[in-house]
């Protein structure tokens, strides 16, 4: 293979944009194979972009067959992601896919096997693993110069959406839709990120709030509280009902903390290990010193979502290991689903329990039973969000 031709399902907001690079040659390796979308207006804009010579589908099992493209990118409504990369598998095609991978982990676990029984590579678009500041993070961390991880707290709130948003599809912020809200559709890659820098939780305790700030049927506030196997705790907070908010993630260990707010890390190192400091001392007020270094990383490969596409496109060609590999995508979402069981239940969950999977998927089809579809949502253009399908 000398290049890679993607073949993009789903042609909104994101798709749009992925469409965009790729035409425009922003990935080396890597064209713009073909594009499907269920809409006449977006495939008539695609038109209007990419010109007549570009193949458009409105029936995503014909591009899939077409032998148009190697890979395809799946930016569709949340519950069609592991549908479509199962067929795609089956098919014999990679398969890249927007966040998350899917709106419950019975469905993800069932397309995995498939992935792994095609022999095809699969990826995710955590596009936020480009992000310097949280691979520096997950670096200290992993090179154990944090010492014993002791707590994790994120105030995530500055996802904030209109009304406005919302009503963009008549599919939003619905259980039958989406299958969720702030959750599902912006704090994947938090999730995802929480998992990958400071390890996945064995407990979760949540409070979520259903159309608190929207009109809405889903979540848009959300406090969740976990425990760790080592006795360490994590707090998560977000909502997109918050204005300005604010994203801290702030990360505490037996050998200091690390701070991560906008493009800077702050990083207060311990001299010494505090749990020895602790039973060593001679008085009972005495503190390690400490020292305090404010770091801002530069990107060292392509940003954000091309960072992932170009990652996805040279673990191709050249063998390059897979920043963000989809079957890591079951991780996050994991978490999500034990947030809102937790909540539906009024009560700790454990993520180890095997019933977890089928207790949500009970429940959740519940809450898709008494959905309600939006009438009349005009069709609009909405900038820089993610998981659509046609906006």
């Amino acid at each position: 293979m000398e290049r890679v031709r993607f073949g993009i399902i789903g042609i909104g907001n994101m798709g749009s944009v992925h469409a965009q690079y790729l035409f425009n040659g922003e990935i080396n390796g890597a064209v713009l194979g073909a594009i499907c979308d269920l809409k006449k207006s977006r495939l008539d804009w695609a038109r209007s972009k990419f010109g007549d010579s570009l193949p458009l589908f409105t029936d995503y099992k014909e591009l899939l067959k077409s032998g148009t493209c190697d890979v395809v990118l799946i930016a569709t409504p949340h519950y069609l992601h592991p549908v479509i990369a199962i067929d795609a598998f089956n098919a014999g095609l990679h398969v890249i896919s927007e966040k998350p991978v899917g709106v419950y982990t019975k469905a993800v676990t069932e397309m995995m096997k498939v992935a792994k029984a095609s022999g095809k590579e699969f990826g995710v678009m955590f596009n936020q693993r480009t992000n310097p500041v949280y691979r520096k993070m997950r670096q200290i961390i992993q090179d154990g110069e944090l010492g014993e991880l002791k707590r994790m707290v994120w105030i995530v709130t500055d996802w904030y959406r209109t009304q406005q948003y919302y009503d963009s599809g008549d599919w939003r912020a619905t259980w039958s839709g989406e299958g969720g809200g702030v959750l599902l559709n912006q704090c994947p890659h938090n999730l995802d990120l929480w998992q990958w820098i400071f390890g996945m939780p064995k407990s979760i305790t949540a409070f979520c709030d259903y159309g608190k700030y929207h009109n809405i049927e889903v979540e848009d506030d959300v406090t969740a509280y976990a425990r760790y196997e080592n006795g360490a705790t994590a707090v998560f907070i977000t909502t997109t009902g918050e204005c300005p908010g604010t994203n801290r993630l702030e990360i505490s260990g037996s050998k200091g903390k690390l701070v991560a707010e906008g493009k800077k890390l702050t990083w207060t190192k311990n001299e010494g290990d505090e749990r020895e400091y602790c039973f060593a001392a001679k008085t009972g007020f005495d503190k390690l010193p400490t020292t305090t270094e404010v770091l801002t990383p530069e990107y060292d490969m392509p940003e954000q979502h091309r960072g992932i596409t170009q990652n996805f496109t040279d673990h191709l060609l050249k063998g390059t290991p897979l920043l963000a590999s989809g079957y890591e995508g079951i991780n996050g979402l994991t978490i999500s689903n034990a947030i809102m069981l937790s909540s539906w239940k009024n009560c700790a969950v454990n993520l180890d329990d095997p019933n977890l999977a089928d207790e949500f998927y009970e429940l959740l089809k519940v809450k898709i039973a008494g959905s309600k579809r939006k009438e009349k949502v005009a069709e609009t253009e909405v900038a820089n969000l993610s998981g659509t399908y046609s906006s």
